[in-house]
Order: C-alpha cells, then sequence, then structure tokens
C-alpha cells in the first residue's frame, strides 16, 4: 500500500507541475507539456518499480538471513543434545512414578545420547539407594530426614503433590474434618454411621512403612505410629484399587493418581486441587523431592541437564501435565 501510493504521489506531482506550465500556452504549448508530462510519469514510474524492486530484494534478504540463523541456532542446539551421553539412575517413591517416567521419556528423547532408568522401591528405599552409590537419584514423596541431610542427600524439591484422602465409590460421607479423619486413622471411630453415613464398617487402608505418602500423611496429621490399619499397601495404585473394591474402605494417595473410580473426599469442606493446594486451604500436600548425593552443581553433565530441563518452561509444562505443582 505504502509503495502505491509513492507512486500516486509522484505523478500527481508531476501532473501538477506540467498544468502550472501549461497556463495560458497555445495549443502545441499544450501537446508538447502533454508529452513532457507523459515522460515524466514514465520516469517516475520506473522510478518507482525500481524501488518496489530494492524493496523486495532487501525482505528477501533479511528473510532468508532470519531462516539462516534459525537454522544454525537449531543445528547448534541439536549437536549440544546429540554430544551429551551417559546414564541416570533414579529409585524410590511410588507416588512419583507418573512424574518419573514421564521426565525420562522426554530427557531421552531431547538427549538421545543418555540412558534414564527408574525404578519404585518406595521413597526410604530410594534414598538408601541413593546414600549406598547404586543410584544417582533418590525419588522422595516426602521432605528428607534430618539423618539423610546428614549423610549427604541433598533435597531438591522438582514438584509439589496434594495427597488425596480416596473413598469407594458408593460411600454418603465426602467430606470430613480433620479431627474426624484423624479419628477414624487412630481407630476411635469405626463406623461410618457415626459420621453421617450408613450402618457399614470403615475399612482403613494405608501403605506400607517406609512410604512417602504414608510418612507425609502421618505427619501432616500428627499420626505417627499412631494409625490402625486393616491393610497397609506396596504402592499408590495397589490403595486406589482395594479402595474402589471394598465398601467402606478409606485410604490415602497422590492426588495426581486419583480416578473415577474412586471418590476424594473434602477436608474440611475444601477440594483437593491445584488451586486450593496453592491457596493453602486444603491441608494435605508434601514435597515431590529428586534427591543427589551432594549439590548439583557437583552432579555428572546428564544429571545437571536434567535438573536443568526441569527448571525450563518445558519441564515445568511436563510436571503440570502429569497433574503436579511446580515450585516457581
Amino acid at each position: 500500500m505504502k509503495k502505491s501510493s509513492k507512486v500516486t504521489a509522484v505523478i500527481l506531482s508531476a501532473i501538477l507541475a506540467m498544468s502550472m506550465i501549461g497556463c495560458g500556452s497555445s495549443a502545441e504549448d499544450t501537446a508538447s507539456d502533454a508529452a513532457a508530462t507523459d515522460a515524466v510519469t514514465d520516469e517516475a514510474t520506473d522510478a518507482a518499480a525500481s524501488d518496489e524492486a530494492t524493496d523486495a530484494a532487501d525482505e528477501a534478504t533479511d528473510a532468508a538471513t532470519d531462516a539462516a540463523t534459525d537454522e544454525a541456532a537449531d543445528a547448534a542446539a541439536t549437536d549440544t543434545n546429540a554430544d551429551l551421553s551417559g546414564s541416570i539412575a533414579m529409585a524410590g517413591s511410588t507416588s512419583m512414578e507418573k512424574l518419573a517416567n514421564a521426565v525420562a521419556e522426554a530427557f531421552m528423547e531431547k538427549y538421545p545420547g543418555v540412558s534414564v532408568t527408574a525404578e519404585f522401591t518406595g521413597s526410604s528405599a530410594g534414598i538408601e539407594s541413593l546414600e549406598g552409590g547404586s543410584v544417582d537419584i533418590g525419588n522422595s514423596s516426602r521432605s528428607l530426614k534430618d539423618e539423610e541431610k546428614a549423610a549427604g542427600c541433598v533435597e531438591n524439591i522438582v514438584a509439589i503433590d496434594g495427597i488425596a484422602v480416596v473413598l469407594d465409590p458408593a460411600n454418603t460421607v465426602t467430606d470430613l474434618t480433620q479431627d474426624q479423619l484423624v479419628q477414624i486413622y487412630k481407630g476411635e471411630v469405626t463406623n461410618w454411621k457415626d459420621l453421617g453415613g450408613s450402618d457399614e464398617p470403615i475399612v482403613v487402608v494405608g501403605r506400607e512403612a517406609g512410604s512417602g505418602t504414608r510418612g507425609a500423611f502421618e505427619e501432616l496429621l500428627g499420626l505417627e505410629d499412631a494409625c490402625q490399619y486393616a491393610n497397609e499397601l506396596d504402592s499408590t495404585g495397589a490403595v486406589i484399587a482395594k479402595v474402589a473394591s471394598t465398601p467402606g474402605a478409606i485410604g490415602y494417595a497422590s492426588l495426581d493418581a486419583v480416578d473415577d473410580t474412586i471418590i476424594a473426599a473434602k477436608l474440611n469442606g475444601v477440594e483437593p486441587t491445584e488451586e486450593n493446594i496453592k491457596a493453602g486451604s486444603y491441608i494435605l500436600s508434601r514435597p515431590f523431592v529428586m534427591a543427589t548425593m551432594g549439590e548439583v552443581s557437583a552432579q555428572s553433565e546428564p544429571v545437571q541437564a536434567l535438573f536443568d530441563y526441569l527448571k525450563s518452561d518445558e519441564g515445568k509444562q511436563l510436571i503440570q501435565s502429569v497433574g503436579l505443582i511446580t515450585v516457581d
């Protein structure tokens, strides 16, 4: 549009100049003026066309330069990714299985020269493996204990998770107070009718000793060594399956593991959602820790690259995609 306006302006200026010269002239002068006008118009059109061609050439050059720069940057990034090689071994929390598997898959796709393996043995077992030197990262779904930190383990929090209190799908009691939850797990309340529900025994389901989820749940509610479990299961999936299939059952599990086979209870009238956890209104949340022996900066290049990835926008999107909350 600007180029067309430029041509029009030049032509109009030429015509105006010729018309001013031609005022009061004879027919021969008028014809001469018309010829001059045509010549000026042609010259103006040619000049404008030349300018347009120059502008087009400049734009093409700029586009080519930008494309070449982008290709060079992509090639450099690809070369860097391809140059990184080695292995990363993780072990620990079963609650972190979905996150660990997603991270391993995405990271190996980004860095094809790096192998990432993950085992799900429980938080305490994972930290023991880290201390023993058999893994690079110990995954823990609880904060590290003082003795673990004293042994050299460094707590690297990569995400925040909510702990959902889960009920069998037929239960009509879907909102519990903190006191009621504590009474249930202490064995002080044993029938749902005492909480406004049906006359049905409460089946208390929990995790095995050493589970990060169990440790966090009991610590947050002041229930250490006080729970009266009917079943102690060794994985998040086992808890979900047991509660879903057992009338009157209650359990706890990582929020990202909740599905439509069970009910996630409200606590003190608050639903277990990301928004409520961030706001601090939902009482059960805990960190997801990827512990290392020593600071991250002292680890191998692949391990450092993995933590850099988790802090990147791409890594944060992955954390959110598995139902967790980013720490930033």
